[in-house]
C-alpha cells in the first residue's frame, strides 16, 4: 500500500493526476505511444479541486495499473540505461536515478521500484550493476548497462535473468 500512498500523494503535491505529470514529463519527451494507460482501481477516486479525480494506483493488483506496449517498455528502458537523458535532454535528474538505483532500506537488491543485482540473487549469472522491474503477467525490463541493453520480455513464465544472458549470448562479439 506504499505505493498507492505514493501516487495520492505525487497527486497532491502536483495538483495534477500522476498519468498526466508522467505523460507530460517522461513519456512525451521519450516518444512513446498513445497506447499507454496508468488505469485507477475502481474505489482509488479522490476530490481534486471539486472534481474526481483517480488517484492511480501504483500495481496491477485487482485490475489497476499500467498497461503499456513492448516498445514504450523498452523507451523507459533506454532512458533508465542512458541515466534519465533523452536525446541530448536530461528528463530524469541523473541524482534521482542513481539514488533509484542504489540500494535500499528494504534490501540490498531493492531501489526505488527496481529490483537490484547487488548479491547476483535477482539476475543470476549477470553483472552486479544489473536491474529491472517486473510487472503483472511478468512483463519484464532487464537492463545491463555492461552491455549497454535493455531486454524487454513479455507475459512469460521464465526466468528473466536466464532470458537476458540468452539474448546476450546470441549479440555477435565485435
Amino acid at each position: 500500500m506504499r505505493i498507492n500512498r505514493l501516487a495520492l500523494s505525487l497527486l497532491r503535491v502536483w495538483n495534477k493526476p500522476v498519468p498526466d505529470v508522467f505523460q507530460d514529463e517522461v513519456m512525451g519527451p521519450i516518444g512513446a505511444s498513445a497506447t499507454w494507460k496508468w488505469v485507477p482501481y475502481h474505489n482509488s477516486y479522490v476530490d481534486l479541486n471539486g472534481k474526481r479525480t483517480a488517484s492511480v494506483s501504483g500495481g496491477t493488483r485487482w485490475g489497476g495499473g499500467m498497461w503499456i506496449n513492448s516498445w514504450d517498455m523498452a523507451r523507459f528502458g533506454y532512458l533508465w540505461l542512458r541515466g534519465g537523458a533523452w536525446g541530448g535532454r536530461q528528463i530524469l535528474p541523473a541524482s534521482y536515478v542513481q539514488a533509484a538505483l542504489a540500494p535500499s532500506a528494504h534490501g540490498p537488491d531493492y531501489g526505488y521500484l527496481w529490483w537490484l543485482n547487488t548479491k547476483g540473487k535477482n539476475f543470476p549469472g549477470m553483472p552486479a550493476s544489473t536491474y529491472g522491474a517486473l510487472g503483472a503477467g511478468s512483463n519484464t525490463i532487464t537492463i545491463s548497462p555492461e552491455h549497454d541493453l535493455v531486454v524487454v520480455w513479455r507475459w512469460h513464465a521464465g526466468n528473466q535473468a536466464e532470458f537476458a544472458r540468452r539474448v546476450i549470448e546470441a549479440i555477435p562479439k565485435r
